[in-house]
């Protein structure tokens, strides 16, 4: 059986003075209903040189239904660089430089793809791990 963890640690001494802060977590990732692993992994790089938004992730396998999880994580170092993220539409958010996301991720249609539209029109970077059913 397939096993993928995955982990986070968020860590701070200076945040409160006096109040260190040390944050840690583990999750072994499912699929769907169960506690068999997920047993796919997609993942890449991509460097866009345009500021259109372009689709990271088809929903072309099955429409991916299930326990999906993807992380995505902006390699620029200019700190007013950054990818906005949407999903059907909707703004998740901006990843700036160096910044990253793990999120759930279940597409119903190809209205549900991951879309991602660069700040700048010069070279940016970004990696993304999809783990899947």
């Amino acid at each position: 059986m397939a096993t993928t963890n995955a982990s986070i640690t968020i860590s701070n001494s200076d945040m409160i003075p006096g109040m260190a802060m040390n944050y840690y977590k583990t999750a072994t990732l499912h699929q769907a209903g169960g506690c068999v692993g997920l047993t796919k992994i997609q993942s890449g790089s991509k460097e866009f040189t345009s500021a259109s938004i372009v689709d990271l992730l088809a929903t072309t396998e099955a429409k991916l239904a299930g326990a999906n999880k993807l992380y995505i994580k902006n390699l620029s170092t200019d700190t007013t660089e950054y990818f906005t993220i949407t999903i059907h539409a909707e703004e998740l958010g901006r990843l700036y430089a160096g910044d990253w996301m793990f999120i759930p991720w279940t597409p119903t249609d190809t209205s549900d793809d991951v879309r991602v539209t660069p700040s700048v029109a010069s070279s940016m970077k970004l990696e993304y791990v999809l783990v899947h059913e």
